[in-house]
């Protein structure tokens, strides 16, 4: 079969683009890592999905190397040293399948930082090339199509929209998030209804949520959550225009006269290397493995990697800055028959401080401990410094899983771009099939940590005026690596950045980055939501090329 469009990745700046153009009649070829599971395939199994690899490469074959700061040095580990993991996810639907479905969408001023507040010494921020205006209808796409339920909560930084109100009600809530209202009502800011990619009602041939409270880390057996999958690759699939190979790792572009003629991947099972050509190609593996891909496809034309002759491609990368807290309840906090409810959700975050004394703040979203019961009772193994067993240990145990609860909050606020934050690739580190793999430079910026501790500061009084014991909080520059964006950014001038406005490669006029490595900046918000638009906008530039 002869393709329109070959995208690399499926998850969710790779979904918009096959969806608009399989229900527009275009052939459209999708090559994804790993496995394609489905509702029926997924379970609530915390060693599965939380110790091992069943959906991420093993480390001994498919690896990156990761360069930390050490006495002033930059120090290069490979992730099967430390057994961390910067993959996220690697089947059909990718970590869309995974992810907490807390939906943010970027505010106008996310999109003008420099031009807002000028520059900051140390950091390489730049206003985008689009507006707000120029997103909000694929914001407002998503919440019909992914499906996103909520209530609009006014407040001062509240984005404008062009509807009133989300399409889905708001999920059922857990007791405690009305305590939460209480309290910021004391203390004199908003709480805001967050918005969830999961669904309140059913939808289609997705079921409603049941609330089992395992979101965060694991695949959604009803098909509520708005994962890549399930809202458009599905759909997308009964149209007979769009084809997904599994078990596809990509290996290379290849080019000739500045355009991208095929791709090279090998089958991770059976080990056989295969091609693929179409008029136009796509990358969408996640901002980390896009920019690998197009670093390690180097030719005669681009020495330096396909679209990288301004040897812009990995800079720039961006995570989320900020951290996490908690506070303990129990009984003394409120009654333990409202506390111990399992499954509602909290649905509570806080917006107030999106700018904070004239500078760029963040949110914060509130949140319980995640339902892992090993993870919960591994942590009772100590008391006061010593080693806890017998009946000590076994009654710690069961009240922690009776009698308390942990709320917990996220903290998020702009990773500003820097010089030491990158993707570059090393000859000397390679993967099984012999490509380089990504080395990852993690430079955070001191900014970061400024704002990150200010916001802390507010969810911490939050939870000591709802009576929260142990309250505490940890912000870091270690970067979570679920939320990855940057490396290939869109501007205006060529020398700058590697896409132009539509996420189109300067240098390539066939090949287009939709996943988030367009993002100059990455906003104080999880960045899925904007991924998803955005990638809706990249599908309907496209269709009218190809048209």
């Amino acid at each position: 079969m002869k393709y329109d469009v070959c995208i690399i990745g499926s998850g969710a700046g790779a979904s918009g683009v096959a969806y608009t153009l399989a229900l527009a009649g275009k052939k459209v070829i999708m090559l994804e890592r790993g496995g394609f599971y489905k509702e029926k395939d997924f379970s609530k199994d915390e060693v599965a999905y939380t110790k091992r690899d069943i959906i991420t490469p093993n480390l001994k074959e498919s690896y990156h190397t990761i360069e930390d700061l050490e006495d002033r040095k930059w120090v290069k580990t490979p992730t099967y040293v430390n057994e961390s993991t910067f993959f996220n996810g690697n089947i059909v639907g990718g970590s869309s399948n995974f992810m907490s479905g807390y939906f943010h969408r970027l505010k106008p001023v996310d999109f003008k930082l420099k031009s807002t507040y000028g520059d900051i010494k140390g950091a390489n921020v730049v206003d985008w090339v689009i507006d707000y205006h120029e997103l909000e209808p694929y914001y407002e796409k998503v919440e019909r199509l992914v499906g996103v339920s909520g209530e609009v909560t006014p407040y001062k930084y509240h984005e404008p929209r062009s509807t009133k109100d989300f399409p889905y009600p708001p999920l059922e809530e857990h007791p405690i998030s009305r305590r939460i209202d209480k309290s910021c009502k004391t203390l004199g800011c908003v709480p805001y209804k967050t918005p969830r990619a999961i669904l309140s009602q059913a939808k289609e041939e997705r079921n409603t949520c049941y609330y089992s409270n395992y979101c965060g880390s694991y695949g959604c057996s009803s098909g509520a959550k708005g994962s890549a999958r399930a809202a458009l690759l599905q759909p997308a699939l009964k149209t007979g225009n769009l084809t997904i190979i599994t078990y596809t790792f990509v290996k290379k572009l290849l080019e000739k006269n500045s355009k991208v003629t095929e791709a090279i991947y090998v089958n991770t099972q059976t080990k056989e290397e295969h091609s693929i050509k179409a008029k136009l190609f796509v990358v969408a593996g996640q901002a980390v493995e896009s920019s690998r891909l197009l670093l390690n496809s180097k030719s005669k034309n681009f020495p330096n990697g396909l679209a990288n002759n301004s040897g812009q491609v990995g800079k720039n990368l961006l995570f989320s800055a900020g951290g996490v807290g908690s506070g303990q309840f129990d009984a003394s906090s409120m009654p333990l028959k409202e506390l111990m409810v399992e499954g509602l959700f909290v649905n509570r975050s806080l917006c107030d401080w999106y700018e904070i004394k004239g500078m760029k703040g963040g949110i914060v979203d509130f949140l319980f401990e995640h339902a892992n019961p090993i993870s919960k009772a591994s942590k009772q193994r100590k008391e006061n410094g010593k080693l806890l067993w017998g009946a000590a240990l076994q009654e710690k145990i069961f009240k922690k899983l009776t009698a308390t609860k942990q709320l917990n909050f996220e903290v998020f606020n702009d990773w500003l771009p820097t010089d030491n934050c990158f993707v570059s690739v090393d000859e000397k580190y390679k993967d099984i099939y012999g490509v380089p793999v990504a080395n990852i430079r993690i430079g955070a910026h001191p900014h970061d940590l400024k704002v990150g501790r200010l916001l802390a500061e507010k969810a911490e009084a939050v939870l000591k005026n709802m009576g929260a014991k142990e309250i505490n909080s940890s912000i870091s520059s270690s970067p979570p690596p679920n939320l990855q964006a940057g490396g290939c950014r869109f501007g205006d001038d060529p020398k700058t950045s590697v896409l132009n406005k539509y996420c189109q490669a300067h240098e390539v006029e066939n090949l287009f980055v939709s996943d988030g490595s367009f993002m100059p900046t990455g906003g104080s918000v999880t960045y899925t939501w904007t991924i998803y638009a955005n990638s809706f906008r990249v599908g309907e530039y496209i269709l009218k090329q190809l048209s």
